[in-house]
């Protein structure tokens, strides 16, 4: 077809540039909701490519809007922070925050990967303005690890002040070949909720425990019991996992401490039944608390949460079209769930979000970053099986294979934009 050629044609005109990006913020990658330069230079480019920009949204969050005649508009949506991780890759664009005055930072996730994929489809779609009508809006969106980001955004006024979108695309690069593009539709990444719990005991000294209440003894009951929600208290149909990623009590072996604190992280695929294991949750630690004398209530604390991540299935279909068109049938991949979560879903969910009118239209896909090299070493009869056999983001080793990833994840975007603004 020959938009193809022109998408193709384009792209290889801005590639040079958000390949020097895409090192650039891999080299500075920032913390959630601390994305001043990452932001900074995002804004530039948007706005040196043509588009009404407005930045601080959501503290650090950046939008571009292109107004381009009647039609839909688009939300194209990226992520820009990075993790508290060490790089070990031995790229020779690694990461320049190695720790020291403050902790080392990494991008292993891949958002910038996103943010420079994001930078070079506005690019594309701009200089291609003559073969569609309607509005783009470009989002780069800050504080995705934890969860913050998107809702920051529409509560800064993201709709209200820029523009409502029709429909909303995103995607995220996972360990698969890169060059492919993986779809799924319905329930696709899970709910999350980690929850700090405080268990209050009376201290006192080892030798005397019972003049004591002991936090240690409840908690280690409380995390032995909460195991039981998912074998006893969840349908076997069911994916529920419920991880105690952090257990701290006292100073030393003969001191009973005052309290205990606990993290615990839920995730599955209904937001009803997360709601339903959290309450789960708090029940076992009251009745432990209870039962271990505990001289007033646990105290929890939501530390971060998140919504199912529900793919359009229609919208998913057209994507899918599109993406298999420009790409070709072989380079598609069905993904299977992930439980992963993200924040992506708020931008879509009115009553979750907080705005009004109705539910937005999302999908969500993913693009491969992996070399060849490294898939060739894998096996399995599925791409999703062999993709778990290599690092996987947040790893501290996880580095995309450049190129095909950029040109992939710009021209997934680019296509994916097209088939729902208006042809000309």
């Amino acid at each position: 077809m020959q938009i193809h050629e022109l998408i193709k044609g384009a792209l290889a005109r801005v590639y040079d540039d958000i390949d020097h990006l895409y090192q650039d913020l891999h080299r500075h990658p920032e913390l959630p909701f601390e994305e001043v330069e990452t932001s900074r230079k995002l804004a530039a480019r948007l706005d040196a490519i043509g588009y009404e920009v407005t930045t601080g949204l959501g503290k650090t969050g950046v939008v571009g809007l292109l107004q381009n005649g009647e039609g839909p508009c688009v939300m194209l949506r990226g992520d820009m922070d990075a993790l508290p991780i060490r790089e070990q890759t031995g790229l020779d664009y690694a990461s320049c925050r190695h720790g020291g005055e403050g902790p080392a930072v990494m991008h292993a996730c891949g958002h910038d990967l996103h943010a420079s994929c994001l930078t070079g489809a506005a690019a594309v779609l701009h200089a291609l303005r003559e073969h569609w009508r309607g509005t783009l809006m470009v989002v780069h969106q800050p504080a995705e690890e934890v969860f913050g980001g998107a809702r920051a955004m529409l509560r800064d006024g993201l709709y209200e002040r820029i523009a409502r979108p029709d429909v909303i695309l995103g995607q995220h690069n996972m360990p698969a070949l890169a060059g492919m593009v993986g779809h799924i539709a319905g329930r696709a990444m899970a709910a999350a909720t980690t929850l700090g719990v405080t268990i209050h005991g009376n201290g006192g000294h080892g030798s005397m425990p019972a003049q004591a209440v002991d936090p240690v003894v409840i908690a280690a009951h409380a995390v032995v019991r909460l195991q039981t929600i998912v074998s006893r208290e969840v349908e076997p149909s069911e994916q529920v996992v419920v991880t105690v990623g952090k257990l701290q009590a006292g100073t030393q072996g003969n001191i009973i401490p005052h309290s205990a604190e606990l993290e615990i992280n839920v995730r599955c695929f209904s937001d009803a039944l997360l709601q339903q294991v959290l309450d789960a949750i708090r029940r076992i630690i009251d009745a432990e608390c209870l039962a271990g004398r505990s001289p007033k209530p646990a105290e929890y604390r939501v530390l971060s949460e998140t919504i199912t991540l529900d793919n359009d299935a229609a919208t998913v279909e057209r994507l899918r079209r599109a993406h298999g068109d420009y790409f070709g049938e072989p380079q598609l991949f069905e993904m299977g769930r992930l439980g992963g979560s993200e924040d992506f879903p708020y931008f879509g969910n009115a009553a979750a979000g907080g705005f009004e009118g109705g539910d937005i239209p999302y999908a969500y896909w993913f693009i491969g970053a992996a070399t060849a090299e490294s898939w060739a070493g894998t096996r399995g009869e599925r791409v999703y099986d062999r993709m778990r056999q290599l690092p996987m983001p947040h790893s501290p080793y996880y580095a995309p294979d450049r190129q095909p990833a950029l040109e992939t994840g710009t021209a997934a975007l680019v296509t994916g934009a097209l088939e729902f603004l208006a042809a000309r």
